[in-house]
């Protein structure tokens, strides 16, 4: 073969692939475009109040989904608007807490790219005009004039027409106890755009602004079996019909800001075997929602933290360390090391079963 048949192969084979993706991308567009037509219209699903509900009495689930063999999937379950956000007795602990960690790290815990401005302020509207006070109106309350959101919990009020979209994710960090991160469409994909995350797990929130769905996944082991379907299903979510799913994993010290640049986090590394009484159950309730105006998507997570030992006392020791010698017995074996369970698994697993 000579080398300008060569180069003339190359060339249609460039220009083939080059039309996949470009057909691609288009049939992606255009189901987004049908998707959002056929939804302007909808009323937006009333929320349902609870009117006597005490949140120092609220406790946290008991975590039940262990599994023996981990399998990477979705595992999404479909779910309600007023169920958006879950609040319970740690709350005006957490939120203190919030408050001191974007104090302390201001660039890791939140931010927004000029294009995310608009869903930010949609959200933030959403959530302190139509969702909380009607949500949970024991808590949280609007002025009789409409123009102010307070927090009866902490005392605090808050504009309902923010300064700004920085200023807006601010607030809502002294209000809301959960990750925010606010996606957009972009070409064949979903852009991160703007967050507020005080209580990352082992990553900094920092990195993943401007971020691409695959590239936020990217150092997660196993995406690229489950990444069209993500794709897929971000494209066609609905307004109105938010779903959850929950994950979790070990953690061998009590920090909730469990990012590189918390120096308390590094300390536990030190030490040759982990401490049972310093060892967690960390779980994510983790929730997707269409935003009608921007066309935007939010995903929010609440975390929550187990101590080891109240898993084994509740009687659940022999379910988790099964579940936990299951992590590399699924279909990402690599799991194994990517949740770090050779420092912690042998030692938590002989005290559960102990």
């Amino acid at each position: 073969m000579d080398i300008l048949t060569f180069l003339l192969i190359l060339v249609i084979v460039a220009s083939l692939l080059y039309l996949k993706s470009l057909v691609y991308i288009i049939n992606v567009q255009r189901r987004v475009r049908t998707a959002e037509e056929s939804y302007l219209d909808e009323k937006p699903t009333p929320i349902t109040p609870l009117l006597n509900f005490d949140w120092k009495n609220a406790k946290p689930p008991v975590f039940q989904d262990f599994k023996p063999k981990y399998n990477i999937s979705m595992g999404i379950k479909t779910d309600t608007p007023s169920d958006l956000l879950s609040i319970d007795h740690d709350y005006l602990d957490r939120i203190n807490k919030r408050r001191d960690i974007i104090e302390q790290y201001p660039d890791t815990t939140h931010g927004v790219l000029p294009e995310g401005n608009a869903v930010v302020l949609e959200l933030y509207d959403y959530l302190f005009t139509q969702y909380l006070p009607i949500r949970f109106p024991t808590m949280f309350q609007l002025s009789p004039d409409g123009q102010e959101f307070k927090n009866l919990v902490t005392q605090r009020s808050f504009p309902v027409k923010p300064v700004d979209a920085k200023s807006a994710l601010l607030n809502l960090s002294e209000v809301v106890e959960e990750e925010l991160f606010l996606l957009i469409p972009s070409s064949d994909s979903y852009r991160l755009v703007a967050f507020v995350c005080c209580f990352p797990s082992a990553f900094n929130p920092a990195e993943k602004l401007g971020l691409l769905l695959k590239e936020i996944h990217g150092p997660v082991p196993g995406y690229d079996k489950i990444r069209r379907s993500m794709e897929r299903f971000f494209t066609k979510l609905r307004v109105g019909t938010p779903i959850k799913r929950q994950n979790w994993s070990v953690q061998i010290h009590p920090e909730l800001f469990d990012c590189e640049v918390n120096d308390r986090v590094k300390s536990y590394d030190t030490e040759d075997e982990p401490k049972i009484e310093n060892t967690y159950l960390r779980s994510e309730l983790q929730t997707l929602t269409r935003l009608p105006k921007t066309w935007g998507i939010l995903f929010n997570f609440k975390t929550y933290m187990y101590k080891v030992t109240d898993v084994k006392a509740q009687g659940q020791g022999p379910q988790f360390a099964e579940a936990i010698e299951g992590i590399r017995q699924g279909n990402v074996p690599e799991m194994w090391e990517y949740k770090g369970a050779p420092r912690w698994a042998e030692t938590v697993c002989k005290y559960l079963r102990s």
